[in-house]
């Protein structure tokens, strides 16, 4: 039997009031992921993190006992940070990212479940393509309907009608969106030069995202992931693997309140002030 190859894994999970449901079926569909390595011939040492923004920092390690055998069973570790308060999603992710030694970095939101096969499809990948930082896998949502992750540069015309227009509307818009939510990208094979990826799972080389200092923290929430594919992408390249698959239980701010909303024009702002305005697409 060949000599596995080994290989190193931080996981950053940044949660603020989450399930524990939630919690419990990403960090099974994790350690499922991470227990098909050796078969794709990597020993692979992982360090998982939850980082508890919640304001009440409820969240136990008990919560995870039933897990402890299946740990100890794929060479991870997992941990609780918490008791900084809520400092935003890219600040919560950089305190895991910043000090990291490992490879890999995976920066997994807690309302993603992955395939049997996501990991060891992700990590083989980039193992051939050492031009690639960053990694974005096919999503469904939990009813099977695609989720376009990878995204070309927005204008403020595409959010509006993505975020604020009724479906039969939005028709009229259909290929001004699927332009912008790209669409067109192959689904049986990988696609490289990606411009810009969605946070809620990222598979990245570690010493990329050191090298760019991590999430810009004055995002609090939304385009702070933008504003890092924009910026990884200089020194390295943004990829789509269909072949790694995921299930994104998210989205949707637009219908998440008043706060939210205000949160994604303020980041938005920002954004568009940072690297250009462009009113349609």
């Amino acid at each position: 039997m060949p000599k596995l190859k080994d290989l190193s894994l931080t996981v950053s999970i940044v949660c603020y009031d989450s399930t524990d449901q939630d919690l419990k079926s990403t960090l099974e569909s994790l350690l499922t992921s991470l227990a098909q390595l050796p078969a794709a011939g990597y020993q692979t040492t992982c360090q998982i993190c939850f980082v508890d923004n919640s304001v009440d920092h409820k969240l136990q390690l008990d919560l995870f006992k039933p897990f402890n055998g299946l740990l100890d069973s794929v060479n991870a570790e997992l941990r609780i940070l918490k008791g900084h308060g809520n400092v935003g999603y890219g600040k919560g992710h950089n305190l895991i990212i910043q000090p990291s030694t490992d490879i890999y970095h995976l920066i997994l939101n807690p309302d993603v479940e992955l395939d049997r096969n996501c990991l060891s499809e992700g990590i083989t990948f980039l193992e051939h393509n050492h031009d690639v930082a960053i990694v974005s896998p096919y999503a469904v949502t939990a009813d099977g309907h695609k989720q376009h992750l990878c995204k070309r540069y927005p204008s403020v015309s595409t959010f509006v009608i993505r975020g604020f227009f009724p479906a039969w509307i939005k028709k009229y818009f259909r290929k001004t969106l699927s332009h912008h939510e790209m669409h067109d990208l192959p689904e049986d094979l990988p696609s490289h030069a990606i411009p810009l990826v969605s946070g809620c799972f990222m598979l990245c080389r570690t010493e990329k995202l050191q090298l760019v200092k991590g999430f810009d923290e004055n995002y609090f929430m939304y385009f702070e992931d933008f504003d890092l594919s924009l910026r990884v992408g200089k020194i390295g390249k943004l990829a789509y693997l269909p072949a790694m698959k995921i299930t994104h239980h998210g989205g949707h701010s637009a219908g998440k309140g008043l706060r939210h909303i205000l949160l994604f024009t303020k980041s938005a702002i920002r954004f568009f002030n940072t690297y250009g305005w462009r009113l349609i697409q």
